[in-house]
């Protein structure tokens, strides 16, 4: 029996994106995606979510190189499972495989309860998706929000 496919498309939306993060550090940038969250009602608690992410942080660099952090937080404070991405014009210092700063951060909320099969699926095809240089050099090009889903959702542009 095959398993169901998990749909990108149903975990980003435009208030979810953020073409041009404020943020210096990795705590800043964190927050501001958080914050995305929090106005888009996927999140009951900011700061639960955030600890929840830095808890996670000090298990193991979440940098994979390239330009790209993908961050995530299980918590009691996420009520829809989500990714909030962050793109930058100014690199910002992060633990990273490859030692260089990030410009893109795919930041992932996972309820509770969907730590075991979603969360794991979603970061599978995320990290497929990353492991291809194109869809990394198109992602740091992005010009709009639409652009970045598409790019998620596998829909080509223009």
């Amino acid at each position: 029996m095959a398993e169901k496919e998990i749909n990108i498309a149903k975990v980003i939306n435009l208030n979810l994106i953020d073409l041009h993060l404020n943020g210096k550090t990795k705590k800043d940038v964190i927050k501001e995606l958080s914050n995305l969250l929090k106005e888009d009602d996927d999140i009951t608690n900011t700061q639960d979510f955030i600890d929840d992410v830095f808890l996670r942080e000090e298990e193991g660099e979440t940098g994979i190189g390239q330009g790209v952090a993908i961050p995530h937080g299980k918590s009691k404070a996420v009520k829809n499972t989500m990714i909030a991405i962050g793109l930058s014009d100014h690199p910002i210092p992060w633990e990273t495989l490859d030692d260089k700063p990030v410009t893109a951060v795919i930041l992932f909320a996972v309820r509770d309860q969907d730590a075991d099969t979603l969360h794991l699926k979603l970061l599978q095809k995320v990290a497929i998706l990353l492991s291809d240089d194109d869809f990394i050099d198109k992602l740091h090009a992005a010009k709009n929000k639409k652009d970045v889903i598409n790019l998620l959702c596998g829909k080509k542009g223009r």
